[in-house]
């Protein structure tokens, strides 16, 4: 009976494609497109972003409020 299977969660969705695509690659394969992705953010954002994000000591102020409201 296929109508009596549940849905998946996203989080298992997530997780799931996750595995499948890290048993398709490789480790090199991910790295090469880290640094490309590492590049082009450069490029996009400049030396100004970074050297303001790491004046925050590479804190996300955004997460730090999405935390503050939750324990409200």
């Amino acid at each position: 009976m296929a109508g009596s299977q549940s849905k998946m969660s996203r989080e298992e969705a997530g997780k799931r494609g996750g595995q499948t695509t890290s048993k398709e690659y490789s480790q090199e394969h991910f790295e090469e497109i880290g640094q490309k992705g590492g590049e082009i953010t450069s490029k996009k954002y400049g030396q100004e972003h970074f050297e303001e994000i790491g004046q925050k000591d590479g804190r996300n102020s955004g997460a730090q409020s999405k935390n503050a409201n939750s324990n409200r």
